[in-house]
């Protein structure tokens, strides 16, 4: 019986590690591939950071153009304005708050379009829900 326990002792040894190198093999094929992937995806992320600053230079330019041209006393015909304490107040925060502005008549949102008069608007609903 002794001797039996050794075998069973000696090929449980054997088994962890055979486990041990198997794990050990597959660490460092995931951390190869952790590099490999971290040095592709770098100058990926590099480049698409590139394309994203200038896609964002391009926006800033044109929002300065049409600045300039809303400036010069033309209202654009479809534009966004937010609630604040002083205007819609009730609004700020409402998943229901529309806020758009088409040719010069604001759409509050689509159950009270001119928006609520008091600061508890029933039909208030959390953007965070």
């Amino acid at each position: 019986m002794e001797e039996w326990s050794k075998e069973i002792f000696a090929t449980f040894e054997s088994v962890a590690g055979v486990v041990d190198e198997f794990f050990l093999g597959v660490t460092e094929i995931v951390e190869e591939i952790a590099n490999d992937l971290e040095n592709s995806f770098g100058a990926e992320f590099e480049e698409f950071c590139q394309e994203a600053f200038e896609s964002l230079e391009f926006i800033v330019e044109i929002y300065y153009e049409f600045e300039e041209i809303t400036s010069e006393g033309e209202e654009p015909f479809n534009y966004s304005v937010r609630p604040n304490s002083s205007r819609h107040a009730a609004c700020i925060g409402c998943r229901n708050y529309h806020g758009q502005v088409y040719g010069g008549n604001l759409l509050v949102c689509g159950m009270h379009p001119y928006g609520w008069d008091t600061e508890n608007c029933p039909d208030w609903e959390s953007m965070l829900d």
